[in-house]
């Protein structure tokens, strides 16, 4: 089968490999739909270390085409989408609550990091009866493809944000995530929603997606126009969306004493994510940092499909190009560079 792979640390291409076999709890999925994620780029530059021939993407869904003697609840032919992360749910992380974490810190996060991941024309799933999601009829794949990672970490930033009904919530960054991020604060009640963002391709989307105000960090400063937002109180929740030092330490600052700093970001670059002391309020001020890992597993997936199934979300917006698996090269240069005013790239393999 073809599969597109990191060779080796900032080198990508075509790779022949045998499609893989699944294991008795396991299934192999032919791939249908795929989208190219900011974490591919940020592997491929060595983000998590070196990697050789790897099979790049964790964000996909397909049609089943072999499960193992012991997978239960799918057959050969049904509609599934995978989540980005995972998890191995009986490790002691998943008893505990953590199943993103499964095997160790970040554990779950096996595609394109300690196994093949999804741009391939096969790929496998491990635990398939927990990590696989049936696709409802009046979801395309197009937009099922989306809750694999960007609605799953973008929700959780609203979700581990602790939004109080009409809260105030400020999301840092208007990405893809950013922009889910956004959604979710307002599925969850946020009165006020404020997207910080300069491109006003994506301002344009943040409003559609529920933000209420626009902050311009090119031309005003954030800090200052957040509080005069909020009478000088600051957020309910500060949602990081972009994994920068500086990005974090602005989330700290406009967060209200006993408010939330959600975090989503990932932090590719850097020894150290450094905490404003005096707007932390010397350690004190009762301001809670989350942090997690897009959480995966069935019933997540599911409760995704659902939010789309009942038409509280289209995601399909995101999608700014579109490029057959065979222009991959391509499709990931304008990823990895951001260019034409590229917010999400979605590949087709059929």
């Amino acid at each position: 089968m073809k599969t597109f792979v990191m060779k080796e640390i900032g080198h990508v291409g075509f790779m022949e490999k045998p499609v893989p076999r699944p294991g008795p709890l396991d299934a192999v999925v032919r791939t249908t739909t795929a989208l190219i994620c900011t974490s591919d780029s940020h592997t491929v530059n060595g983000g998590i270390g070196p990697r050789e021939n790897l099979t790049l993407g964790h964000e996909g869904v397909g049609v089943v085409h072999e499960v193992g003697d012991e997978v239960k609840s799918f057959r050969p032919g049904d509609r599934v989408l995978v989540g980005a992360i995972t998890p191995d749910w009986g490790d002691l992380a998943s008893q505990n609550g953590h199943p993103s974490q499964s095997g160790g810190p970040l554990g779950g996060f096996k595609f394109a990091n300690s196994k093949d991941g999804v741009f391939a024309e096969y790929f496998h799933v491990n635990e398939a009866d927990a990590n696989l999601a049936k696709i409802p009829d009046g979801v395309p794949d197009e937009m099922a493809v989306y809750c694999a990672d960007m609605l799953s970490t973008g929700f959780m930033g609203a979700e581990n944000g602790n939004i109080p009904i009409g809260g105030t919530v400020a999301v840092l960054a208007q990405g893809p995530v950013g922009l889910m991020a956004t959604a979710g604060a307002k599925l969850r009640g946020a009165g006020l929603v404020v997207g910080v963002e300069s491109l006003p391709s994506r301002q344009k989307l943040a409003r559609g997606y529920g933000a209420d105000e626009i902050v311009d960090f090119t031309s005003e400063d954030v800090v200052e126009r957040v509080l005069d937002l909020t009478q000088g109180q600051g957020v309910d929740t500060a949602i990081e969306a972009l994994g920068a030092d500086v990005t974090f330490q602005t989330a700290i600052k406009i967060t209200k004493p006993g408010g939330t700093v959600s975090n989503t970001g990932y932090y590719g670059e850097g020894e150290f994510v450094r905490i404003p002391r005096i707007e932390w309020g010397v350690g004190m001020a009762d301001k809670t940092i989350t942090t997690g890992l897009c959480p995966g597993g069935r019933l997540r997936m599911e409760r995704l499909l659902r939010v789309l199934e009942s038409k509280r979300l289209d995601p399909t917006h995101m999608t700014t190009h579109t490029f057959r698996f065979d222009e991959m090269e391509r499709a990931f240069e304008v990823s990895d560079k951001k260019l034409e005013d590229m917010v999400k790239v979605l590949i087709t393999f059929s």
